[in-house]
């Protein structure tokens, strides 16, 4: 099942969007895909996209830092166009951690031009269902309605990559 919301009408302040998304996959396997070098490598960024891990400690306050890479050539082709290197380096932490049930992350949004860095979090909780998990994803609106734009469909892309590892069930 996916579930995208966001109940934010035109001209009010913007609301976070909740993903909701169950799969065929157990809890400890989802847990993984957020918490490990190789479980985030394997599906953070959207499509085109691809992550290098530098540092990640899944403890509260354990950095989390990584690369964020156009790899395919309509990313290439799309991040020249808008003027935008090929690679960015991406810094946050984790906010919060219960084994297998919730964590939050927060990254430092310093790539907008303009703009001063700011941080924007990231919630997900997790929950056994039969046949599988359900992952719920909020992500906080940033300062600028276009970026909580970008954000939104970056990361409905991204899940696509799990929808293939682990179908929806």
């Amino acid at each position: 099942m996916s579930d995208m919301q966001n109940p934010t009408p035109a001209g009010a302040a913007q609301a976070a969007v909740v993903i909701r998304r169950t799969y065929r996959a157990r809890v400890e396997e989802l847990w993984e895909l957020w918490t490990t070098k190789a479980g985030f490598e394997s599906w953070w960024g959207p499509k085109g996209f691809r992550v290098e891990v530098h540092a990640m400690e899944a403890r509260v306050g354990g950095p989390l830092v990584y690369d964020m890479i156009a790899d395919a050539p309509e990313a290439i082709a799309a991040m020249k166009s808008m003027g935008q290197p090929l690679s960015h380096a991406t810094r946050g932490r984790f906010a919060e951690l219960v084994p297998h049930a919730r964590l939050s992350l927060v990254h430092v949004i310093d790539f907008v031009r303009g703009m001063e860095p700011y941080e924007s979090s990231i919630e997900v909780d997790f929950v056994a269902v039969a046949g599988g998990a359900t992952r719920v994803v909020t992500l906080h609106p940033h300062r600028d309605p276009h970026w909580t734009k970008m954000s939104v469909e970056g990361f409905g892309s991204q899940l696509t990559k799990l929808d293939d590892r682990y179908p929806p069930a």
